[in-house]
C-alpha cells in the first residue's frame, strides 16, 4: 500500500498519474485540507503538520510514503526521512517531488529554467539547489501566492485566473522552461500555456513523479506488492466538500472520504465533522485553576 500526502486538493492530480503507471496497486491518500494552505506557513509548523500526517499513514498500513505537497517536499522531506527511515534496511521510505521535478526540467531546457510555487517553496531555494547539481542551468524562481486560492475556490477557468497568472508569468523574462512547483497549479495549464512566451515549455511534474515511483519500485521490491487497485481518502476538513472539489484534481470521483483530526499532537480518526457556532471554551486540564469571567 501506497501513502501519498499532501497540503490538500493538490496531490490528488499527483495521485492520479501514480496511479495511471500503477494502476494494480492501493493507495490511502491523506489531505490537510483543514490546515491548507501550507504556502505561507513558517518552517517549525510546516515540519509539525507533515509529522503528523506522515505518522497517519504509517498507522494506516503505508510503508511506503510520497509527499506530493511541493512545499513539505522542498521543506521538510529530508527531516522526514531522517526521523522515520532509519537506515538501508528501514521497511519505511518517504519520497519526495522536487527532484524528479528538477530532473524533468534539465532534461527539456535549454538553459534557463523557471519556477513558480507556493512562498515557502521559493524561500527554501530548493530547487535551485538540486538543479545545480544537475547542471549549469540558471534558475529565476517566484512565488505566487494567489494562484492556490483561486483554484481552491473552482476559479481557474475565471479572468481573475487569467490575468493573476499572466501577472505572475511577466516575473520570468527570457526563461525558456517553466515549473510548476505547485500541485494546483495544473488546474491552470491553459492560463498558464496562454501567458508564457513563443518556445516557452511549462512543465507539470507529476508524469515525472510517476514516472520516478515506477523505476523507484522496480529498483526496489518489496515496498508496495500489487493489490486491487483500491483507493481509501482521508482528509482533515470537511469529507464532503473535499470528496466534491477533489474530483476536479483526480479527474473521476472519489470514494467515501475519511475524516481526520488533531488530537493530543496526532491526528485521529473522526466519525463526524464537529461544526461549533459561536464562542468556545476548551476544558481545563484536570485541577487547572481557572480565572471567573470578569
Amino acid at each position: 500500500m501506497i501513502g501519498v500526502y499532501d497540503s490538500g486538493y493538490g496531490g490528488l492530480s499527483v495521485l492520479r498519474e501514480l496511479r495511471a503507471v500503477l494502476p494494480r496497486h492501493d493507495f490511502v491518500y491523506l489531505g490537510d485540507s483543514g490546515r491548507a494552505p501550507y504556502g505561507g506557513r513558517d518552517t517549525d509548523t510546516v515540519l509539525d503538520f507533515a509529522e503528523q500526517c506522515v505518522e497517519r499513514l504509517f498507522e494506516e498500513g503505508c510503508r511506503l510514503i510520497v509527499v506530493a505537497c511541493h512545499t513539505v517536499s522542498c521543506v521538510a522531506l529530508r527531516h522526514l526521512q531522517r526521523r522515520y527511515v532509519q537506515g538501508p534496511d528501514s521497511q519505511r521510505r518517504i519520497l519526495g517531488v522536487t527532484i524528479p521535478a528538477a530532473e524533468a526540467a534539465v532534461a527539456v531546457s535549454q538553459g534557463h529554467v523557471g519556477v513558480i510555487g507556493t512562498t515557502r517553496t521559493i524561500s527554501s531555494g530548493t530547487f535551485a539547489m538540486e538543479i545545480a547539481k544537475l547542471g549549469p542551468h540558471r534558475v529565476s524562481a517566484h512565488a505566487a501566492p494567489l494562484l492556490a486560492p483561486i483554484v481552491e475556490e473552482a476559479w481557474e477557468d475565471s479572468d481573475i485566473a487569467r490575468l493573476a497568472v499572466a501577472r505572475y508569468v511577466a516575473q520570468f523574462p527570457g526563461i525558456d522552461t517553466l515549473v510548476l512547483a505547485c500541485t494546483h497549479y495544473p488546474l491552470l495549464l491553459p492560463a498558464f500555456e496562454a501567458a508564457v512566451g513563443r518556445g516557452v515549455r511549462v512543465l507539470d511534474p507529476s508524469p515525472a513523479v510517476a514516472a520516478r515511483l515506477l523505476d523507484w519500485l522496480a529498483r526496489h521490491p518489496g515496498y508496495a506488492e500489487e493489490g486491487t487497485g483500491a483507493l481509501r481518502v482521508l482528509c482533515t476538513g470537511d469529507p464532503d466538500v473535499f470528496r466534491r472539489h477533489g474530483a476536479r484534481f483526480l479527474g473521476a470521483e472519489l470514494p467515501a472520504v475519511q475524516h481526520v483530526a488533531e488530537e493530543q499532537g496526532r491526528l485521529a480518526h473522526r466519525d463526524s465533522v464537529r461544526v461549533v457556532l459561536g464562542q468556545v471554551v476548551r476544558d481545563s486540564a484536570p485541577g487547572a485553576k481557572t480565572d471567573p469571567p470578569r
